[in-house]
């Protein structure tokens, strides 16, 4: 039987409060607010497979960093830890992968949108990973098989490439 999750009524949680929910809680700390989500479905699954198998062995064999997929907290501030469904750390950059988390915006985060999660996705997601310097983000729609790749200029984030049902699209970042 899995524990139970029983954590103070508050109105805005932070890092700390996170830390004290049992290993493997469905919750993401979203604007200090601890959102649960329930299992992804098995097309998101199927999807993030194929994904995690095309980038992983893209990544392997040039020796270009670390790929892992959901469940692994990515700590953006006291109020943001999300569970991003992949990410993508460059080799340069490994001195924010810590033990339990990474600490620090990844070079790519991958998001596959479910119905419980695609308003976070789009919105409060969408806005920190582009304020902390996410450089690349791929919104990927498996209902309307889709994908939409942005890149960070600037600070903001730009639609470099989109693509619905057949067709190919290319990391503007070559990830």
């Amino acid at each position: 039987m899995p524990a139970q999750v029983r954590m103070p009524k508050k109105e805005l949680y932070t890092y700390e409060d996170y830390l004290k929910l049992p290993e493997g809680a469905p919750y993401q700390l979203i604007g200090g607010r601890l959102i649960m989500s329930p299992s992804p479905s098995v097309r998101h699954q199927l999807t993030l497979v194929r994904l995690m198998m095309k980038l992983s062995g893209f990544v392997a064999e040039r020796d270009l960093g670390l790929v892992l997929c959901a469940p692994v907290d990515v700590y953006f501030g006291e109020r943001d830890v999300y569970q991003p469904d992949i990410i993508f750390v460059s080799a340069e950059r490994m001195d924010i992968v810590e033990e339990d988390l990474i600490n620090g915006p990844p070079d790519l985060v991958v998001e596959i949108l479910s119905p419980s999660t695609a308003y976070y996705d789009l919105r409060s997601k969408f806005k920190v990973y582009e304020r902390s310097g996410v450089k690349e983000y791929w919104i990927v729609d498996p209902e309307e098989r889709g994908i939409e790749v942005y890149l960070n200029e600037g600070g903001k984030f730009k639609l470099m490439g989109k693509a619905e049902g057949e067709g190919e699209i290319a990391s503007p970042r070559g990830v």
